[in-house]
């Protein structure tokens, strides 16, 4: 009698199990490429989109519907990353097959060819923080890096008196859609305000290490002090670097404008270390609208092709409202410096 009983409540609980696995739906697959493990802003990029993915498999727990699941991959920096994820998109595509992908691209032009092969796959490709040169995106989720060019420049011109051209450096990375639209706004700000400059030299760096080399060349290339008046950097990833190196060669001098927001930046700007502005991105926002687009287009959904997130400019006289990476959109304010547009406004933009 005894082992009737277990033998019947041992096949109620599989029937259970079983009844329960048939009602809970398959997670969809989505690959997520990533860029670089070693940028902290991209950390807290990936750290956004994987609480947000979290998230959205707690709320399709709870009403029975369909959550997802994330098939990772990192590419790394450099020439190899660049490889690497090709390489990575073109497996995913032939042997993961999954029912979306998100990638991180790691260079624009590199990636089109994979996208194209998921795009005739069939398979949903959203990118955010850079864009892809050819292949067709479902949606592209970045941060709006023209204007975080453009706070740069207009602040930096508010900085100098007009009596003779800004001598001036530029650490920039041409391969990245983001990178070049810093440039592109920076340069266009300090001619909105009429600032005459000299680019004495550019250099490339976006990782530590790239940084650590452009600040020696930099100090090479211009040992005396007073020979440099402006320094721009396209991200904190190759910035930081250099300006602790610069603060150690004695080179304080130097007025440092940057792109991130990273938490050691906005302390150099806190405790007066050559940087002046950092134009930050809401970093765990672009991760987390890059994975809600995804599952938007999962449940046949439309999304808007284009959705920018603004940046922040982050100086002495705004620190107090900077919400840091994870943080959500301040409020609208007015700008404390000369601009052609007077307010800072907390204002998605979203294009078709």
């Amino acid at each position: 009698m005894r082992r009737d009983l277990c033998w019947l409540f041992g096949w109620l609980l599989l029937a259970s199990m079983a009844s329960h696995a048939a009602t809970e739906p398959e997670p969809w697959k989505i690959g997520v490429l990533y860029w670089s493990d070693s940028i902290p802003s991209q950390q807290v990029m990936r750290q956004g989109l994987e609480q947000e993915a979290e998230r959205i498999n707690q709320q399709a727990s709870a009403t029975g519907q369909r959550g997802i699941r994330l098939l990772a991959r990192v590419a790394g920096d450099g020439p190899k990353g660049i490889e690497r994820q090709m390489w990575q998109m073109r497996m995913m595509v032939d042997n993961s097959r999954p029912d979306a992908i998100i990638i991180q691209p790691a260079d624009n032009a590199a990636l089109a060819e994979p996208v194209q092969r998921a795009n005739l796959a069939g398979i949903p490709v959203i990118a955010y923080d850079q864009f892809v040169s050819d292949g067709v995106l479902t949606s592209y989720i970045t941060s709006d890096n023209y204007q975080a060019g453009y706070l740069g420049g207009e602040y930096i011109a508010s900085l100098f008196a007009r009596e003779r051209p800004l001598r001036l450096v530029l650490v920039e990375y041409p391969v990245v859609s983001s990178t070049v639209e810093r440039v592109n706004g920076f340069f266009d700000a300090l001619d909105a305000a009429g600032v005459e400059y000299q680019i004495m030299r550019s250099y490339q760096a976006v990782q530590p290490d790239e940084g650590r080399q452009a600040a020696h060349a930099l100090l090479r290339d211009f040992p005396d002090k007073g020979s440099v008046d402006v320094l721009f950097t396209v991200n904190n990833g190759g910035g930081l670097s250099m300006i602790e190196q610069l603060r150690q060669a004695g080179r304080t001098e130097i007025v440092h404008a940057t792109v991130d927001g990273d938490p050691e930046s906005v302390d150099n700007i806190r405790y007066g270390r050559l940087t002046r502005i950092d134009s930050a991105q809401f970093c765990a926002m672009l991760g987390a609208t890059a994975v809600r687009q995804v599952y938007r287009v999962l449940n046949g959904r439309q999304v808007a092709r284009h959705v920018m997130i603004p940046t922040f400019p982050v100086t002495r006289e705004t620190l107090d409202i900077y919400p840091g990476w994870d943080g959500d959109l301040p409020a609208t304010f007015n700008k404390p410096w000369p601009s052609v547009t007077k307010q800072w406004r907390n204002q998605l933009r979203e294009d078709d």
